[in-house]
């Protein structure tokens, strides 16, 4: 049996709940669209263990079977959104703080300039 990737192991909670409920989803839709587990698996390419770890959130299930998936939905197109770098907050905040210290360094650095500019002419 082959060893599982170390990053399964140390799955942030909030991850693992949400691949929980992706897989819940999927499953739903399934059902909704009356498909067995059989067919499902079939048409996604997959065996029906496989198919079953999705429903039931496995991390070690392949990024292409639940493309597939979600492409069986008419949803692969949300994917890219995923990762969307316009929606990247965690980036945007480290942007303004990144702008906000260089903003604070010119004004130290303008403000120094002018005060030495100032005491010259007063001499």
């Amino acid at each position: 049996m082959p060893r599982s990737p170390e990053a399964l192991s140390v799955l942030p909670p909030a991850a693992s709940h949400a691949l929980k409920q992706l897989g819940e989803n999927l499953a739903i839709a399934r059902v909704r669209r009356r498909e067995t587990q059989r067919a499902w698996a079939r048409r996604i390419g997959v065996s029906i263990p496989t198919l079953i770890r999705l429903e039931h959130g496995d991390p070690g299930v392949g990024i292409g079977i639940v493309a597939t998936a979600l492409w069986m939905l008419g949803r692969a197109q949300a994917l890219p959104e995923l990762a969307d770098p316009s929606k990247d907050r965690g980036a945007l905040e480290r942007e303004v703080r990144s702008a906000v210290q260089r903003r604070s360094v010119r004004a130290r650095g303008s403000h120094s300039s002018k005060h030495s500019a100032a005491s010259s002419e007063s001499v």
